[in-house]
């Protein structure tokens, strides 16, 4: 009985590190189309309502889930309590941190950077010929993503159920 209960234990847990990374594949594409939302939205906010980089981060940190909100509300309280630091390196230290708690990969974050470096920096019309720029290429990433996604997520489910029956089956 207590071998059996021991086997139970361990191929679910195995299972369970499978839908953990499964889970690491669904969300990559999620946390892509919300960034890139925040990107449109950040242009709306910028042709349209005119509003300051500090405000528009504030407005998409209340708008957004996590992590993406820590990025752009961070960002904003930064850059006001900032006497007169430029926005590239306050962006890039918060990109750099709140990148760690996304399932975002390193491509995403080199888009968000380079987008960082030039935001603030030029007029409205480049500002978002920039941001459409960053929007288009985190289509891409997404597409790759969801490709990803379909080839692995079903992969890991199963491999980690089938690694817990197989160390199972050699402790027996």
């Amino acid at each position: 009985m207590l071998k059996f209960i021991g086997a139970v234990l361990i191929i679910g847990a195995a299972a369970l590190i499978g839908f953990i990374q499964a889970a690491h594949y669904a969300r990559r594409p999620k946390q892509i189309r919300l960034l890139i939302s925040a990107l449109q939205r950040m242009e709306t906010e910028i042709i349209y309502a005119l509003t300051p980089l500090p405000e528009a981060f504030a407005l998409l940190g209340k708008q957004l889930a996590e992590p993406l909100a820590s990025l752009f509300r961070l960002t904003s309280e930064r850059l006001l309590a900032s006497h007169g630091a430029p926005l590239r390196e306050i962006w890039q230290q918060t990109v750099q941190e709140v990148w760690k708690r996304s399932s975002m990969k390193q491509a995403e974050q080199e888009v968000v950077l380079q987008l960082g470096s030039v935001l603030g920096l030029t007029d409205r019309g480049d500002q978002v010929k920039h941001l459409r720029l960053a929007v288009s290429q985190l289509q891409a990433e997404e597409a790759e993503s969801r490709d990803e996604q379909r080839r692995y997520e079903k992969m890991w489910k199963s491999l980690g159920v089938l690694i817990g029956a197989l160390v199972v089956i050699l402790m027996y």
